[in-house]
């Protein structure tokens, strides 16, 4: 199945996209204001076609049940994906937002410096950073796949 409805790119970077994600978190005084925010940018994305929701799309090492898809080439990759928790939803448009309808060796250099610099990494629970750090890990793997 190929889907084409992606909202991302937004920016035309990841370094770019990393700069507006940290200018949008700098608004918000407080955690409680993140948070929400995070869960309406999970809101955004696209609903996953439900035979993609199957354990072979199942992102291994998340608590909350993430399913996770990667369509493309070297020249650009679009990953697809969402989650059962709310603020995990937010967690992964951030990665996609930075990642996705990117070139492969756009993606392997890009590291995740969003999440110490908006403060993520502080304040997410041992069991979401874990989550985060494997979708991070299975995003850079794909790319390292396709290079």
């Amino acid at each position: 199945m190929e889907v084409t409805d992606t909202p991302f790119p937004l920016e035309s970077t990841a370094l770019e996209a990393q700069a507006a994600i940290r200018e949008e978190f700098a608004f918000f005084s407080d955690w409680s204001e993140r948070y929400q925010y995070l869960i309406d940018l999970g809101r955004k994305l696209p609903e996953l076609p439900a035979e993609w929701k199957t354990d072979e799309h199942r992102l291994h090492g998340c608590q909350s049940m993430v399913w996770i898809v990667v369509q493309g080439d070297a020249d650009r990759l679009d990953f697809h994906a969402i989650s059962d928790s709310a603020i995990v939803s937010g967690l992964i448009y951030l990665a996609l937002r930075v990642y996705s309808g990117r070139s492969a060796a756009e993606i392997a250099r890009t590291q995740a410096d969003y999440i110490a610099e908006i403060g993520l990494a502080k304040h997410l629970s041992p069991t979401r950073s874990n989550g985060l750090t494997a979708l991070l890990g299975f995003i850079q793997d794909q790319a390292r796949q396709r290079s």
